[in-house]
């Protein structure tokens, strides 16, 4: 298996991306934080799912599509014990997946608005 560093950020969001689409989640956003200095990785991934089981379903789908196409494994999951916030850690890229009451409360894409947030088209 290779080291989760050798994808490219690019790469590695792609794949992420298309494992959301696949499960429904919804307002996909990235933000690169590259050109934020004492960022804590490279690349956020965020979206949200309906209920604690799409949440899931969401990260389960993650996991397995980057274990599987870019044989990559999480560095670190969080959250799955109840499924309203789950962080997964790919080192340089990470993902967040919500239920919608927890991002709206949080707010992520406001926190970290000094990065270049991009909002991803719907597959629809």
């Amino acid at each position: 298996m290779e080291d989760s560093n050798s994808l490219k950020v690019e790469q590695k969001s792609n794949v992420i991306i298309e494992a959301i689409r696949e499960k429904k989640g919804h307002r996909i956003v990235t933000i690169d934080l590259t050109g934020v200095e004492n960022s804590i990785c490279d690349c956020f991934i965020i979206c949200h799912g309906e209920s604690v089981t799409q949440v899931g379903a969401i990260a389960e789908s993650i996991d397995k599509k980057m274990t599987e196409e870019a044989r990559t494994r999480a560095h670190h999951v969080e959250g799955l014990q109840n499924s309203q916030w789950v962080l997964i850690d790919y080192f340089d890229v990470l993902v967040h997946v919500f239920l919608e009451e927890y991002r709206d409360f949080y707010k992520l894409e406001e926190l970290w608005a000094d990065g270049k947030v991009t909002m991803v088209e719907d597959d629809n």
